[in-house]
């Protein structure tokens, strides 16, 4: 062999050599440096992480009634990598979930991995269109687990429950003050699936299960809420008002047994609803409280040693100048001492007791009765309403805030108030969650209730007590309050409407009556408050339209809390509207 035929051969296999050599290279290449990319990209190609969804916890009433579960359904979800036949999907889709066959073939033909076809699909429908996909062997098509969220009781208590967006997170009410407990935390799969996208059993991978979310038990009581609703929805339809407002709670405990506001919604379908239709009247709205506000300046006065029990009050015969206005009763009296001031609700009469109180101390005490404040309720909006300080008061103001005139407050607040004299002194924050507990029932926190300060003495709320039991006898302001065999104490409120314009409106009025029973031994306070009631001006008075409705409730309330009557039955009372005359509301 010459030389230039052993150089050939050389050069043959030198290149033979190189060519192995960049091959070799890139094997090592392939299955060493680049292994983790491309084993990321092929279990990419067949793995996916499958979100296990956490049950969202239910909302319960105090004895159990479920308020707010789940409904299983599941989310139709197709994989356009897997799917072989297209238009074979889009035409079952269709047929089944009420889809346009083009909107899905759009859908389709993205190739994405994860295309939700339709959420919200009922358990029967998923049955039947899960068979026909079988049967026509498509492939790429898969259903979740999912579930929406149900309000068995439609409208009943909207307010307080909220609802859930799109994304399933909470608005409005215990859904949103509570959204983090209920919610829980989603766990997750990762499942290994072969050619025709079925899982592979044998190669699931890493699971974490999800974390269910908590169950809320709520201080309401259903039967009582009910009752409220009912009467509520009568009192609306009857007078066609702007509002009408309603609240029951326990006085010791600070508990809310029932909270009603008309307006309302169906949490079912909040999107039919209108804005005014969404609001918590109860602790959103401001209104000036007329009446029932009395109660700070009399309870302020008597504790603060300013009169006694004994001490007369001279009510100027119906007509008291200061600061070059004329204060007026609705009646002329003279001479009256706390007890009557009370119970013939007069102007006059709590006007001089805030006067001989100083405005200083009668703030502190409107303050200290929880006025101006928010009570820190579990329901996301409340206010703290207005209570301006002495030094921006102008010369009335001394004597038109005991009347409930030159303050805003909120019906909650008004509530809260009264409780003070129903319990004893004590104003107690107010809650309307019972407990939070695990999803098998176990109690993993309970409310208990919280004293937020010592107003008044025991004596002093005792006293305000037997003159509010006076309110509701003859004679008083709130005859139609009275339950047959109980005794009932309550103050009767109404307020001329503020207009939008300043002033107040001609003609309008917020009335109210806010009382508890029975009176020696307090189970509920309960507040009913009509805003602009089509009514004849001289029949829209807290007694005639607010004090009835109260006496409808707490005779059915009595009778589910299994209250034992303490005095000789009542004979039946004609219609408010037929004793105007008896009923001695102030007004101006």
């Amino acid at each position: 062999m010459n030389k230039p035929e052993c150089m050939r051969i050389a050069l043959a296999c030198g290149v033979v050599a190189l060519i192995f050599t960049i091959f070799s290279a890139r094997l090592v290449d392939l299955h060493i440096s680049k292994h983790a990319e491309y084993s990321k990209l092929a279990a990419q190609k067949h793995t996916l992480r499958q979100i296990i969804h956490a049950k969202r916890g239910m909302i319960l009433d105090r004895n159990g009634e479920i308020l707010a579960s789940n409904l299983p359904v599941r989310k139709v979800v197709a994989d356009a990598s897997q799917i072989k036949d297209p238009a074979i999907v889009a035409a079952l889709a269709s047929q089944f979930l009420g889809l346009k066959e083009a909107d899905v073939l759009k859908k389709i033909s993205s190739q994405k991995k994860y295309i939700v076809l339709k959420k919200e699909v009922p358990e029967d429908i998923y049955v039947a269109l899960e068979a026909a996909m079988q049967k026509a062997k498509v492939r790429g098509v898969t259903f979740e687990q999912d579930a929406i969220r149900i309000y068995p009781n439609g409208e009943t208590l909207g307010h307080v429950l909220g609802f859930l967006n799109d994304e399933g997170k909470g608005v409005q009410g215990i859904e949103l003050t509570m959204n983090s407990l209920l919610a829980g935390n989603d766990g997750h799969r990762f499942i290994e699936r072969d050619r025709t996208g079925k899982e592979i059993m044998l190669y699931r991978g890493t699971e974490q299960e999800p974390v269910h979310g908590k169950n809320i038990r709520l201080s309401i009581d259903m039967t009582l809420q009910s009752i409220l609703e009912e009467e509520i929805d009568k009192t609306f339809e009857e007078f066609k008002p702007e509002t009408v407002t309603g609240i029951m709670l326990d006085p010791k405990t600070g508990e809310v047994l029932a909270m009603v506001n008309r307006p309302c919604f169906n949490p079912n379908e909040p999107g039919k609803a209108e804005p005014e239709q969404m609001k918590n009247r109860a602790i959103i709205d401001m209104v000036e409280p007329g009446s029932t506000f009395k109660i700070v300046v009399a309870a302020g006065a008597l504790n603060e040693g300013t009169v006694n029990e004994k001490s007369s009050i001279f009510c100027e015969n119906g007509r008291f100048s200061y600061a070059g206005k004329i204060l007026k009763d609705h009646h002329g009296y003279g001479d009256m001492n706390v007890h009557e001031i009370l119970v013939k609700s007069s102007n006059i009469g709590s006007a001089k007791l805030a006067l001989l109180m100083g405005g200083d101390k009668y703030y502190e005490y409107v303050r200290r009765f929880g006025f101006g404040e928010r009570h820190g309720i579990e329901l996301p909006g409340e206010i703290a309403g207005l209570v301006h300080p002495p030094a921006r008061w102008d010369k009335l103001t001394i004597t038109r805030m005991p009347m409930g005139h030159s303050v805003a407050v909120t019906p909650l607040q008004i509530t809260m108030g009264m409780s003070v004299i129903a319990n004893g002194g004590r104003l107690m924050a107010p809650h309307v969650i019972k407990s939070v507990e695990d999803i098998d029932g176990t109690k993993i926190l309970k409310k208990t209730p919280k004293v937020v300060r010592e107003v008044i003495p025991e004596k002093t709320a005792r006293f305000i007590t037997n003159a509010l039991v006076g309110v509701t006898q003859i004679g008083g302001t709130a005859t139609y309050a009275r339950v047959s065999g109980f005794e009932v104490a309550g103050k009767t409120g109404t307020a001329q409407k503020v207009s939008s314009k300043g002033g107040y409106a001609a003609g309008k009025y917020v009335v109210s009556f806010v009382g508890f029973m029975p009176a020696e031994d307090p189970r509920f306070v309960c507040l009913i408050m009509v805003d602009d009631a089509k009514t004849a001006s001289n029949l829209n008075y807290g007694g005639l339209v607010a004090a009835p409705v109260f006496s409808r409730v707490a005779e059915k309330a009595a009778r589910h809390l299994d209250l034992t009557p303490t005095l000789p039955p009542i004979p039946l009372q004609d219609t408010p509207m037929a004793k105007v005359e008896t009923l001695n509301e102030a007004t101006h």
